[in-house]
């Protein structure tokens, strides 16, 4: 006999294929249910024959494919053991069972109902888990048991694995008809199951949780033993948490650091084997084991999630970077210094520059708002929109502005804006051209040593969609450095200690005589010796435009 088993990344499903036809889809009605959202609601069906030869399967048009072996399924075809079969995003194989194999709950439906049995005790879960008396511990087989669950703490196998070996085991001290894990959804709404044993295969029934019960065991972290639910009179003509022989039932939470996990449940229906506390703190002992385990899963899955995101950062800041020109094209007259430091693996500063087809140079600073992720994508998306214009035949500047501020204002969130000072230059010229929209002032230092702020001609562009700009001018003569800079240059902080304009304009005329380079080595050396070992809390970028002799 085989069986169907996989996961959807949070839940574990095991189905044992008997003869017949079964649906595969994300509809409750379906013989296999998989609510996952990349599972269509009639998305296959398995047939299964006589023998193990006979299974065959076939996609009914599914969004997302069904593949087998890694080939998408294109009509009816034969599976068989250890194929591994894809139904959307989920992941499934066919596996041998046997007859004394567990039947997983995966089969079984889990509800809750509003009643609670009256034959019941709750006890906390640090109660639960005091130390056994000596009657208890002295049992070979507990200790055994026990030693045997710590080893499977440090065994790498699959979570439906660790659990139908946990549940063997425990089975192995605790007498039960039935042993399970259930799992609970984050709001409480749905209970659902992840491991049974059953003796012979036999099938597990449906569960029927009381409410209370499990609020008890989440919310409250209560274990609770059941002691002859039959003797409650509300349950007599319904179908409670037992089986319908059911004698007694115990159920513990399978906690951890705080936070509850699932339940470990048992329940017999011989009267011989009806349970008390110390079965109860037994089985709590056993489940903290569970839960330490699973605790792990959920350790390593976060781990390699932060690795995929590290990964992928460090994917996006080589791109990010990438965007950025490697040197400024030449213009004779000028020299230009471009620079940038980023506090994160990405950021949302940019600076570009440019040789425009009728031979003026074009320089741009701009500051998205926000940091990180989100801010990288709008300042890709910025620069992208601002080279698309580069190509016209004769650049406007109020045209360009306006147009990228359009663009990022009808296909961004609210909030999404962007400073941004752009400026031409001319060859054999001395004026610069420039919008300043809503961005810190630049800073002209002349040669005799004046100083000068481009102060804004306009608002931050994204932000609305009926800002206008001025264009405004500049004259720039042999010996000028012109400094245009981004937030994080005069915020660096040190303490509550601000780099400030002042300190900023103070290191532009001590080293105006120098090259471009050389300017913002000094001005990086002077932030770095200003801030010590504060963290980076801003990008840092500058860009460097001197007028020479030609």
């Amino acid at each position: 006999m085989l069986k169907l088993v996989g996961t959807d990344g949070k839940r574990f499903y095991s189905w044992v294929l008997r003869q017949g036809k079964y649906l595969i889809g994300r509809k409750q009605e379906c013989d296999f249910c998989i609510p996952h959202g990349t599972i269509s609601r009639r998305h296959a069906e398995l047939e299964v024959g006589s023998s193990v030869e006979q299974i065959f399967l076939t996609d009914l048009g599914s969004h997302n494919g069904t593949l087998v072996n890694g080939e998408r399924l294109s009509g009816r075809t034969t599976v068989k053991q250890d194929d591994l079969i894809v139904f959307g995003h989920t992941e499934f194989r066919l596996a041998a069972i046997d007859e004394t194999e567990s039947v997983p709950l995966s089969t079984t439906q889990t509800k809750l109902a509003e009643s609670e049995p009256q034959n019941s005790v709750f006890l906390s879960i640090n109660e639960a888990l005091k130390p056994l008396p000596a009657k208890v511990t002295d049992r070979p087989d507990l200790l055994a048991t026990l030693f045997e669950m710590a080893k499977m703490l440090v065994l790498p196998e699959p979570k439906h694995v660790m659990l139908e070996r946990s549940l063997g085991m425990i089975s192995k001290v605790i007498s039960a008809q039935r042993l399970a894990v259930l799992f609970v959804s984050e709001n409480q709404e749905e209970v659902y199951t992840a491991a049974t044993l059953l003796p012979g295969g036999r099938e597990p029934g449906a569960f029927t949780l009381s409410r209370t019960i499990v609020n008890e065991i989440i919310s409250n972290k209560n274990a609770i033993l059941i002691c002859d639910p039959e003797d409650d009179p509300r349950f007599a003509q319904q179908q409670s948490i037992i089986m319908s022989e059911l004698k007694s039932a115990i159920a513990v939470p399978l906690f951890d650091e705080g936070k509850v996990l699932g339940i470990l449940y048992a329940d017999t229906t011989n009267p011989a084997h009806t349970y008390d506390d110390h079965h109860l703190r037994v089985l709590a002992t056993f489940g903290n084991i569970i839960a330490s385990k699973l605790l792990s899963y959920a350790l390593v899955s976060e781990r390699q999630e932060k690795q995929i995101i590290a990964a992928e950062l460090s994917r996006a800041s080589q791109i990010q970077k990438s965007l950025l020109p490697d040197s400024p094209p030449e213009l004779p007259g000028y020299q230009m210094c471009p620079f940038q430091e980023q506090s994160r693996l990405v950021g949302g500063d940019l600076y570009d520059t440019r040789l425009l087809p009728d031979g003026r140079l074009l320089f741009m600073v701009a500051d998205v708002s926000g940091k990180g992720m989100g801010a990288a994508l709008l300042m890709s998306n910025i620069l992208a929109s601002f080279r698309i214009l580069y190509e016209s035949k004769r650049f406007d500047l109020t045209r360009a502005v306006e147009r990228v501020s359009l663009q990022l204002f009808s296909n961004s969130v609210s909030g999404d804006f962007a400073t941004l000072f752009i400026g031409l230059a001319e060859q054999n010229r001395n004026t610069i051209r420039y919008i300043n929209a809503g961005h810190n002032p630049p800073l002209l230092v002349t040669a005799d040593g004046s100083v000068t702020q481009l102060e804004a001609s306009g608002l931050m562009i994204g932000a609305f969609d009926f800002a206008t700009w001025q264009e405004g001018s500049v004259e720039m003569h042999e010996g000028d450095v012109l400094t245009v800079f981004s937030d994080g240059v005069t915020e660096a902080q040190r303490g509550e200690d601000l780099y400030g304009e002042q300190r900023l304009e103070k290191l532009l005329l001590a080293t105006r005589g120098e090259s471009p380079e050389g300017i913002v080595g000094h001005l990086m050396d002077d932030i770095n010796g200003f801030m010590g070992d504060a963290p980076r809390s801003d990008d840092i970028t500058m860009l460097m435009l001197k007028r020479i002799a030609t």
